[in-house]
């Protein structure tokens, strides 16, 4: 397998797709509950094979990731033969995970306890494996609004 299983939450969002998956495999309703009951291994590896497709169609449609901690944020931009990041570390008692500190980073960008690191880098393995591990790590999709915003604050700087 080449990322992880969806959750059951997941595989219950996207009944209808899997259902789909399924009949291209030739596998009806009553197939697929007979193969669950008598060969949980094969339906194992239908139910993995449907959750990569879905994390690769997913990864590959990724542009940008956002990681938060208190006091640092890790921003992305996921282009297709490298990836660009920028790290904001604020050297002051503002939590980003909290709304209060988080309006302050976005009010006060140039404030003397913000520190701003950029940086690129090829990927070292296939784009979406790396992009699944960032996720993995606590990353999540965005549409890249910080990224662009803190991108023309600090390339003009």
């Amino acid at each position: 397998m080449k990322y992880r299983q969806l959750t059951k939450e997941q595989f219950e969002g996207l009944h209808e797709e899997f259902a789909r998956f399924l009949a291209s495999q030739n596998i009806d309703k009553k197939e697929w509950d007979e193969l669950k009951k008598e060969k949980p291994n094969v339906a194992e590896d239908e139910m993995n094979v449907f959750s990569d497709v879905v994390w690769d169609d997913v990864l590959t449609r990724t542009a940008y990731l956002e990681h938060f901690s208190p006091n640092l944020v890790n921003l992305f931009k996921c282009e297709e033969k490298e990836i660009h990041r920028i790290v904001i570390k604020i050297e002051k008692d503002i939590n980003v995970l909290e709304q209060e500190g988080f309006e302050w980073l976005l009010k006060n960008p140039n404030d003397e306890a913000i520190e701003f690191l950029r940086g690129s880098k090829a990927y070292q393995e296939e784009r979406n494996v790396e992009l699944f591990d960032l996720i993995e790590k606590g990353s999540n999709i965005s549409k890249g609004e910080l990224y662009e915003y803190f991108d023309r604050l600090t390339s003009n700087s």
